[in-house]
């Protein structure tokens, strides 16, 4: 089974981000699985002081966790047209040891939702400016869902078709890539500019 790691950029309860990654759960292709982070609020602000070894343990959860997925999967919302700092700081400390992280290579994606007109899409830009830094391999796509609160049904179901199989493609060529450097070790998603 195709490990899918789903990172929640939000910390709030009932975060649209959340919903958004339940919805990606249900449509991802068979043979693939969603596992979501949990702890992200309790992961230390970077310091290269305390980046030693052994790392605190909730960074060693993390770097753990992204070491096992094959591939990763990031929804966040946009705070002050940017990357809220707590995922930034996961994604700092997930960055070392620089280039041996456990990002390197990894098929990565990002989506993310908000409750603003434009869906979180500078977040998303960011994001993946971010993520590419680090060296991971990233789908060359966003998916921005503006009014969120508009979007999810009273279950928290997504109630947008278009938005349901727009999500669906994304999450289709993430697994596509994770399987294939499965098979060859060699990512084949065009790299974010």
């Amino acid at each position: 089974m195709l490990r899918v790691l789903a990172i929640n950029g939000s910390l709030r309860t009932g975060s649209h981000n959340g919903a958004l990654l339940r919805a990606a759960a249900a449509l991802l292709p068979p043979g693939a699985e969603l596992v979501e982070l949990t702890g992200l609020e309790h992961v230390p602000a970077y310091s290269e002081d305390d980046d030693a070894s052994p790392p605190p343990a909730t960074v060693a959860a993390l770097r753990g966790a992204l070491v096992s997925a094959d591939a990763v999967l990031i929804s966040t919302p946009e705070y002050n047209s940017s990357i809220p700092g707590q995922l930034k700081n996961a994604l700092d400390w997930a960055s070392r040891p620089f280039p041996d992280n456990a990002l390197r290579g990894k098929p990565a994606a990002v989506i993310g939702a908000s409750t603003g007109m434009f869906g979180a899409v500078w977040a998303q830009g960011e994001l993946r400016k971010v993520l590419h830094t680090i060296g991971a391999h990233v789908v060359d796509r966003e998916l921005p869902v503006p009014f969120a609160q508009e979007r999810f049904d009273a279950s928290g179901r997504l109630a947008d078709d278009l938005l349901r199989q727009e999500l669906g493609d994304l999450l289709r060529e993430l697994v596509a890539d994770a399987r294939r450097v499965h098979r060859t070790g060699e990512p084949t998603i065009a790299l974010a500019s």
